[in-house]
């Protein structure tokens, strides 16, 4: 009887270990005071592994009507980034895809279909973690959209400006550690993205 009921408990153990835990949250993209677009990223965290995804579409009107859609699938595995894939539309046509990949003891970045970089340094931040993760104590993060470093600067006050290489700036805003709102030079546009209470 004991031996069974340590078992049971064994095997349902076993089970809870195994279970992924997810966390979804929202933001609103918000351009002249307007709530142009949604963001929604979720994290699921099942063993070693941390699985990323994010979804962002953007509407908005720069001389013609415009649909923006950013797609992030990004895993860790054992605080290391494994792989990252964005894909980006305009308009529902593919406009740009960006893959990183570990292999062997590098990352192979491939950006629209062609071998375009090769990283040595490992990579344990990367841009998809600022909605989950204050960068306390991180200098660096990887874009997986664009294939290279970003450099943040801690501004004082749970307050982040994030430069990436055609000197573009971010600024993020945290409280208890949680994001609240950023400010995003998307190089054709400029907006902002606050939490939302969507659920």
């Amino acid at each position: 009887m004991i031996k069974n009921l340590i078992l049971i408990i064994f095997f349902m153990n076993l089970g809870s270990v195994s279970n992924p835990s997810e966390e979804k949250i929202y933001f609103d993209i918000v351009r002249n005071n307007k709530v142009i677009g949604s963001l929604k990223a979720t994290r699921t965290i099942k063993d070693s592994k941390i699985h990323y995804q994010s979804s962002t579409t953007i509407e908005t009107k720069i001389i013609k009507d415009i649909r923006v859609n950013y797609k992030y699938d990004v895993t860790f595995e054992a605080e290391l980034l494994e792989k990252s894939n964005v894909n980006i539309t305009v308009n529902e046509n593919p406009h740009a895809k960006t893959v990183t990949e570990w292999e062997d003891d590098s990352y192979q970045v491939v950006k629209n279909g062609k071998n375009e970089n090769i990283i040595n340094d490992s990579i344990s931040y990367s841009t998809v973690q600022m909605y989950f993760k204050e960068p306390v104590n991180i200098n660096t993060c990887y874009s997986e959209q664009n294939g290279s470093f970003n450099t943040i600067i801690a501004m004082g006050n749970h307050t982040y400006k994030k430069v990436n290489s055609k000197e573009n700036e971010n600024i993020y805003y945290y409280d208890m550690g949680i994001l609240k709102k950023a400010t995003i030079d998307g190089g054709l546009i400029k907006f902002e993205i606050v939490a939302s209470n969507k659920q």
